[in-house]
C-alpha cells in the first residue's frame, strides 16, 4: 500500500439523490490508474448514506472495474451486527479486505473497542483493516489484543496522535499494516513517515489525482521544494476552505469532482453541497493546484 497513495473513490448519486451506477462505473474506472489500493465505500463516499443493495452496487462495480490489478478494500461499520451483514455483501461482492469504521455514535471502553473487532472478524473471512477515529482510539494493551485476532492485518490512524501511533507501530508483529488516514493526509505525510507510517489515503486523488500524484512522486523522491509548494499553495489553503463548515471533508471533495466533469452528482443529506462562494474560491484553489502540476481543470 506503500507503493502510491491510497484511493477513496466518491458515491455517484443522480440530482435526485438515487444512486447512479452508469455514473459510478466510469467515475471510479478513471481512478484506477495509480493507487496502491481502492477503498469504496468508505467515508469519502458516503458509506453512512448507502442502503444495503447501493452498497452491494458499489463494491462490485469497484470490483469489477479493478479486475485484479490492485486490492479492493470495502468500508463497513455501524455496531458489529450490522458491519457484519456489510462484510458479508463485501465478501459476495469479490472485495478483497474491509476497512472498519468507527462504530456508531456512542463511546466505548477499550475492552468494547477489542470486541467489536473480534465479532466481526469471526463472521468474515475477509482481512480486516481497523480505523481508529472520532471515539475509536487504541491504547497500546489493548492494541496487541487486537493485532492478535485472526484476519486483524492492519489499522488506520485518524487521531494524529503520534506519540500513541509510535507505540502502536512498535508494538505491532511483523508485517502488520499502518496507514495515515488524517483528513487531507498530505499535510502530515512527513509526520507520520517519521513514525514509521508512509501510506496514506488521499482524498485529493478522488477529484485530482495529477496533484495527488505529483506530491506522492515528490515525497517519495524527497523532493521538499515541491513538497512545500504544494503543500503552501494548494493542501494548506483547501485544508482552510474544508474546516469551515461540518461535512466539507466530502462535500468539497465532490464538488471538485463536478468542477472537473466528473458524474459523481450531489452529496446526500445530513451532508450539504458547497455554498456559491465556497464554490467560487475552490475553483480557483483548484485551477492553481492543477497549474503546479501542469494539469488544467
Amino acid at each position: 500500500m506503500a507503493d502510491g497513495v491510497l484511493s477513496f473513490p466518491l458515491t455517484s448519486f443522480h440530482q435526485d439523490g438515487s444512486f447512479d451506477p452508469d455514473g459510478f462505473r466510469g467515475y471510479v474506472a478513471e481512478r484506477l490508474a495509480a493507487p496502491g489500493a481502492v477503498f469504496p465505500a468508505c467515508g469519502t463516499g458516503e458509506f453512512f448514506s448507502l442502503d444495503e443493495d447501493e452498497y452491494r452496487q458499489v463494491v462490485s462495480i469497484t470490483v469489477e472495474e479493478a479486475a485484479g490489478r490492485l486490492p479492493v478494500v470495502a468500508g463497513t461499520g455501524y455496531g458489529w451486527a450490522q458491519a457484519a451483514r456489510f462484510a458479508r455483501i463485501a465478501e459476495e461482492a469479490g472485495a478483497d479486505a474491509l476497512l472498519v469504521l468507527p462504530h456508531y455514535l456512542t463511546a466505548a471502553p477499550q475492552d468494547g473497542l477489542v470486541a467489536q473487532l473480534q465479532h466481526i472478524a469471526a463472521r468474515t473471512r475477509l482481512p480486516l483493516i481497523a480505523y481508529q477515529r472520532g471515539q475509536v482510539a487504541y491504547t497500546a494493551d489493548s492494541f496487541r489484543r487486537i493485532a492478535r485476532i485472526p484476519g486483524v492485518i492492519g489499522v488506520k490512524d485518524g487521531h494524529s496522535d503520534l506519540d500513541r501511533l509510535q507505540r502502536l507501530t512498535l508494538a505491532a508483529p511483523d508485517g502488520f499494516l499502518f496507514f495515515n488516514g488524517a483528513a487531507t493526509a498530505e499535510i502530515q505525510a512527513r509526520a507520520y513517515a517519521t513514525v514509521g507510517v508512509p501510506a496514506y489515503s488521499s482524498a485529493v486523488h478522488a477529484f485530482a489525482p495529477e496533484i495527488a500524484n505529483a506530491f506522492f512522486a515528490a515525497l517519495r523522491d524527497g523532493d521538499a521544494g515541491a513538497v512545500d509548494t504544494l503543500l503552501r499553495d494548494f493542501y494548506v489553503p483547501l485544508v482552510e476552505l474544508r474546516d469551515r463548515v461540518p461535512g466539507y471533508a466530502v462535500s468539497l471533495v465532490k464538488a471538485a469532482a463536478r468542477l472537473r466533469g466528473l458524474p459523481v452528482g450531489p452529496v446526500r443529506a445530513p451532508l450539504t453541497d458547497p455554498s456559491a462562494g465556497d464554490l467560487a474560491e475552490l475553483t480557483t484553489l483548484l485551477s492553481t493546484g492543477l497549474d503546479l502540476v501542469g494539469a488544467s481543470l
